[in-house]
């Protein structure tokens, strides 16, 4: 089959291909965005791209395949309707060609979606199972996001945002999952869904696709997935929590440090320990959660803490850039509130008496309309300095909404002149984490070329 990718060089859409390309598939993409590394990973796949969309779908294509960057009104889209030919989403690609026959495990939730998926996989893995996956980031174990696997054991990041301008349902409804994550949910995406019930009712048809058969792993303590169950649940559901000693899975650090420890219990019983490098509450609970719903494939839970022992995080997700000058460097994809918070929160119990300096871009749709702007400054309560991006195409105005900060706070029209205040001020032994989920207009890279001149 030849199959024509609109929106190729996205993290999900270049999964698509990748996957597309490991099933046999000819496969060619194109996208305004053509730029390492993405475009140079598909290259090297033999996948063939073209920069823009001026350039006409050729006949011989059987599928085209639209993301959900593209939209009505735009030149390609209007000539591919008027073309009268197929087309379809990613995700429904995806569940036609290649889950219909997998045993779909799927890491659902406002937060942690990706490394939870990224520990899930690597658990499959290391117990021999050769999973697929398509996650929205690049896991360490893996260095790849997305794969068709040896087995019929696929584990996918399901994404809520809107699946395409065609099909204003959820991602993760096409997905079909027998095994169901649900990590968390907030009110996110404010440029799609109007309030937190809009997400609550995407969350619900995704809880009406698992079977009865099968099982659903969620956060026991969380307001607005007990809401979710109010709608209807029809499926198992076990519980994770690191704050409720009553979920079914229980876990609690023993030990904080470069390696930290933890225990995890399951109703009460002690089922193991582990150790790991990563920090946070957010990432034991992670854990728990890959963990249980492992179970339900059967690895069993030693196995599990086994893997996660030698689990190596995913990029830029508190990925450490280094240590410069004294100075380390972390960067993170936060963009909310309660995941610049749980972030931050992290870096503190590790090394509390190390000064912590947060950078921050505004630059998730949601973020830069303004939503969050009531609760933003409170997000940064572990952090001694604040430097945050304040671009004129915010909807808000970050000098007023963080004013609360006080002296802590810095504000930089451009990443420019953020650098210059941060060289002004870093000296050895701050933790420095750029967060953003985007590139930072280069940030990351600028700052640790400059400190590595110093």
């Amino acid at each position: 089959m030849r199959v024509h990718i609109l929106g190729v060089c996205g993290t999900f859409m270049g999964g698509i291909a990748a996957i597309a390309k490991e099933a046999g598939h000819d496969v060619s993409g194109a996208d305004q965005n053509v730029y390492p590394p993405m475009s140079t990973q598909l290259r090297e796949l033999g996948i063939n791209l073209v920069e823009g969309y001026d350039t006409p779908i050729a006949s011989g294509v059987d599928s085209v395949v639209v993301g959900n960057a593209l939209s009505r009104g735009k030149p390609v889209v209007e000539a591919l309707l008027d073309s009268g030919r197929a087309y379809a989403s990613g995700p429904q690609w995806l569940a036609e060609h290649v889950l219909r026959d997998k045993w779909v495990l799927a890491v659902s939730g406002t937060h942690g979606k990706t490394t939870t998926t990224s520990m899930l996989a690597w658990i499959l893995e290391y117990a021999g199972l050769k999973p697929g996956f398509l996650i929205g980031g690049v896991p360490t174990n893996f260095g790849i996001s997305a794969r068709l696997g040896g087995s019929k054991y696929f584990v996918v990041e399901a994404d809520e945002y809107d699946t395409a301008f065609f099909d204003k349902r959820a991602k993760f409804v096409h997905y079909r999952p027998r095994t169901l994550i649900v990590n968390n949910i907030e009110y996110d995406h404010a440029d799609i869904y109007a309030d937190v019930d809009a997400i609550l009712w995407q969350f619900h048809q995704l809880v009406r696709t698992v079977p009865s058969s099968g099982l659903i792993v969620a956060n026991g303590k969380d307001d607005n997935i007990a809401r979710l169950w109010k709608r209807g649940v029809w499926t198992p559901v076990v519980t994770f929590s690191a704050a409720l000693e009553t979920a079914r899975w229980f876990g609690r650090y023993d030990a904080l440090g470069a390696e930290s420890r933890f225990s995890v219990l399951e109703n009460g019983a002690a089922r193991g320990s582990g150790k790991w490098s990563l920090i946070g509450v957010h990432n034991l609970e992670n854990a728990l959660a890959a963990i249980a719903a492992a179970g339900h494939v059967g690895v069993t839970p030693d196995v599990a803490l086994a893997a996660l022992a030698e689990f190596k995080g995913v990029k830029r997700r508190l990925e450490n850039r280094g240590t410069f000058g004294g100075i380390s460097l972390y960067e993170d994809f936060a963009h909310h509130p309660t995941a610049i918070a749980t972030t931050l929160a992290g870096l503190k119990s590790r090394a509390p008496k190390q000064r912590i300096v947060a950078v921050m871009e505004p630059r998730s749709n949601t973020m830069k309309m303004g939503v969050h702007r009531e609760t933003l400054a409170g997000s940064f309560a572990d952090a001694d300095r604040v430097f945050v991006l304040a671009a004129r195409d915010l909807g808000f105005d970050p000098a007023e909404s963080l004013r609360s900060l006080g002296p802590r706070l810095t504000l930089g029209a451009d990443v420019h002149t953020l650098l210059e205040r941060l060289l002004e001020e870093l000296k050895p032994g701050d933790q420095v984490v750029l967060m953003s989920n985007g590139g930072f207009d280069g940030l990351p890279a600028l700052l640790q070329r400059a400190l590595e001149r110093i």
